[in-house]
């Protein structure tokens, strides 16, 4: 461990050369920046990693059904378990994906899982995330140059491997491809986390494209090399918003998107990694609904917990959160991103008021959560001396034949000492994550 804390700043300097950036808009500029790295890894047992393995698979095998379901005989809204409003007024859910059934009824391929511990040692989620998650490849090259200067401190610490990221994401895409090769759609150099897309690229040996090379002909799609040579594309990992996919069937002004991708998709002829409408899926509201969709579609209780969470939709909820709105952290069920979280406690009684109006005018727009204590993890300042910072957790569960967890994930966290919110666009740091073999 020392020798990882005494080479930290060679790993960040060696991260900024190979591009390990995170970028962000701000007042409609793109500012790129660093995404910095802390050397003291979170460490998570054998036992442990058991207990959230079983949990993680579980939540993402309901949330699998829950979609193929909701695009399909929608049993769930008819048998009344989650209200008919919640899905057809969410901004996730999008009609032209109603009907439409995805190569081996896989919705989900790579989902990220945001979960925090909390002081009484119980692990809750906090988010779904089954659109585009993002996040696997900072770990992964991260852990690569620090095996490079301290080999040892991973072999006699008995921490799993985690460089079969790549293979399981290979696994994947292999086994719902329809017949062609392989790409990763990037919105282009300008994306956030376009690092990531050119890394896994490298690493899966999938085409990495912008969708200039790529053309849809008689429902199929193709991929056009640098020597005009046509190859035929069985599965897209796009790292495209659904908004943006194709113009043709979603937002017609998008420059990024390839037309005519969604019929290719829709008749079976490529997939889609994830899949377009997954949106309803990760929607905040719908969250709430999850361990009674694990209930309804395995007969299971849930094995990991939601953070306690009230719908103001609900005349009971909206009661209890008027009366306890200043120890509750209101989210706006649409952003992401650390975006559109508010905590009740930070408002004066000027935005109080102001916000109070808006959620009762909007009920469906918003949650509010109990602010979970969560673990403090030790990280290094700037003098190089070990404070603590809240953290979260990103794990990453990948679905091809089978549900797998990943034995590492993105652990984020804060670099304000006052600050719950640890996403990289609100300025958060990362850490390796250990998951220990014994």
């Amino acid at each position: 461990m020392n020798d990882l804390i005494r080479n930290s700043e060679t790993t960040n300097r060696l991260l900024a050369r190979y591009g390990v950036k995170f970028g962000i808009y701000q007042n409609g500029v793109f500012k790129e920046q660093l995404f910095p790295f802390d050397p003291i890894p979170r460490i998570i047992g054998k036992d442990e990693f058991s207990y959230l393995e079983k949990g993680l698979r579980q939540r993402v095998d309901a949330l699998n059904c829950f979609l193929c379901d909701i695009y399909g005989k929608k049993q769930i809204v008819r048998d009344k378990v989650i209200p008919e409003e919640f899905i057809f007024s969410a901004k996730g859910f999008l009609a032209p994906c109603d009907g439409v059934t995805p190569p081996k009824k896989i919705y989900s391929h790579i989902s990220g899982i945001d979960l925090v511990q909390a002081k009484d040692n119980h692990w809750y989620v906090l988010e779904d995330n089954l659109r585009v998650p993002s996040g696997a490849s900072y770990p992964m090259i991260a852990r690569e140059l620090q095996r490079r200067s301290a080999p040892d401190a991973f072999t006699d610490s008995g921490v799993i491997d985690n460089r079969n990221y790549a293979d399981l994401l290979k696994e994947v895409m292999d086994h719902v491809n329809t017949g062609g090769i392989n790409v990763i759609l990037s919105p282009g150099r300008y994306n956030a986390a376009f690092f990531e897309h050119s890394y896994l690229a490298e690493k899966t040996g999938a085409v990495l494209t912008t969708g200039k090379e790529i053309v849809c002909e008689k429902d199929n799609l193709y991929y056009i090399d640098y020597n005009g040579k046509k190859q035929r594309v069985g599965a897209v990992y796009r790292r495209i918003s659904d908004e943006y996919l194709d113009p043709m069937t979603f937002y017609e002004e998008s420059v990024i998107g390839i037309p005519h991708i969604f019929e290719a998709y829709r008749k079976g002829n490529v997939a889609l990694l994830n899949a377009p409408g997954n949106g309803i899926a990760d929607d905040k509201g719908i969250y709430y609904f999850v361990p009674e969709m694990i209930r309804y579609y395995l007969g299971e209780d849930a094995v990991l917990r939601n953070a306690p969470t009230y719908l103001p939709f609900y005349e009971k909820d909206m009661t209890y959160v008027l009366d306890h709105f200043d120890h509750l952290v209101i989210k706006d069920v649409a952003e992401a991103g650390g975006y559109g979280v508010v905590f009740g406690s930070a408002l004066s009684a000027e935005k109080k008021a102001e916000f109070i109006s808006l959620l009762q005018k909007e009920p469906r727009r918003f949650i509010a959560q109990e602010v979970i204590d969560f673990y403090d993890l030790d990280i290094l300042d700037e003098n190089g001396v070990k404070v603590p910072r809240k953290a979260d957790l990103r794990a990453f569960v990948l679905t091809g034949s089978s549900t797998k967890v990943w034995a590492s994930g993105l652990t984020r966290f804060s670099r304000n000492p006052d600050s719950f919110i640890v996403n990289s666009s609100q300025g958060g740091g990362f850490k390796d994550t250990w998951v220990l073999s014994r």
